[in-house]
């Protein structure tokens, strides 16, 4: 299995255009040891041939155009991308879907409540289904793994399976309250465990750190690959002065009691990864404390070109 890192910020990648933070404005002016970042996406391949996106990030046609994996395989409109499966509506996991309209036909797979608050109350993501065929839905069930039937399968059990596992968050603020009321809320925000034989890689880009089932992806698994938004639950309040703390986001923090660091202790021995990390995180800084306690407790930053072979 091939894991790619095409984006590894959060939204509004870093620097983000209009913030002035520290680490925005360092990283400007040349002074912070560090790296720009585009919007989270990640790409997964059994074999090379053809590639499964985790989410569609705003930034997706800069980051598909920046590898040569991802150009087309054909004389006219083609790609070696098989599917797009979604861990969330939010719009930093499906505006690169917008990007994929080009009359190309796709499997994009998510929970049931996923595809509804997209196609039926976004008129916009219509254009998707200009292509012949049009794009095709599929569902993710909660807890129950699927075997992807595209052509790195074949019969030869070499091909990917996926278990979609309900990390208990929220819809997006968009989300009409007619539709919401009709939505299970365990369906809003998952991790994905992609498993190839023995080879398990988790993923979590957005993780509120509700519910156990997320920690037996992660010790199961030789890489996870985890949210690394904020390093304290206040960043946001101290940079701006108010707001609303990252768990109340939806984000569990990397430092603190009951942190990510904190909840991670003992669960599992496989390499640790962290990406759409926010542009105030401090840990985007490689001569902060924060980066350092985090390499020192064994943790990885994901950066946007970061390959992975298990």
């Amino acid at each position: 299995m091939r894991v790619k890192v095409l984006g590894s910020a959060a939204g509004g990648g870093f620097p983000q255009w209009n913030c002035g933070c520290s680490n925005c404005s360092r990283l400007r002016q040349g002074v912070l040891k560090g790296q720009p970042r585009t919007q989270t996406q990640v790409a997964v391949s059994a074999s090379s041939t053809t590639w499964l996106l985790l989410n569609a990030s705003p930034d997706l046609r800069q980051q598909l155009l920046s590898d040569s994996e991802f150009a087309p395989t054909a004389a006219l409109r083609s790609t070696p991308i098989d599917g797009i499966m979604l861990t969330s509506a939010d719009t930093d996991c499906v505006l690169g879907l917008l990007h994929m309209r080009e009359f190309q036909p796709l499997h994009i797979y998510s929970t049931s409540a996923v595809r509804r608050i997209l196609t039926e109350e976004n008129s916009l993501f219509k254009t998707l289904e200009r292509s012949v065929p049009p794009v095709h839905w599929e569902v993710l069930p909660l807890d129950h793994p699927i075997r992807f039937s595209g052509p790195d399968d074949s019969g030869s059990g070499k091909g990917l399976c996926c278990r979609a596992v309900p990390l208990h968050g929220e819809f997006p603020d968009y989300v009409s309250e007619h539709l919401l009321h009709s939505l299970p809320p365990n369906e809003a925000v998952i991790g994905l465990e992609l498993m190839q034989g023995d080879i398990k890689f988790f993923y979590a880009p957005t993780l509120p750190g509700r519910g156990e089932g997320w920690k037996r992806g992660v010790a199961e698994s030789q890489l996870a690959m985890l949210d690394g938004t904020f390093w304290t639950d206040d960043e946001l309040i101290g940079v701006r002065g108010s707001g609303k703390t990252a768990r109340q986001i939806g984000h569990l923090p990397l430092s603190g009691p009951g942190g990510l660091l904190d909840e991670m202790t003992g669960l599992g021995k496989g390499r640790r990864v962290l990406v759409h990390l926010n542009n105030t995180n401090p840990a985007l800084d490689e001569e902060s404390d924060a980066n350092r306690a985090l390499r020192e407790a064994g943790w990885e930053i994901a950066h946007d070109g970061m390959e992975f072979e298990l």
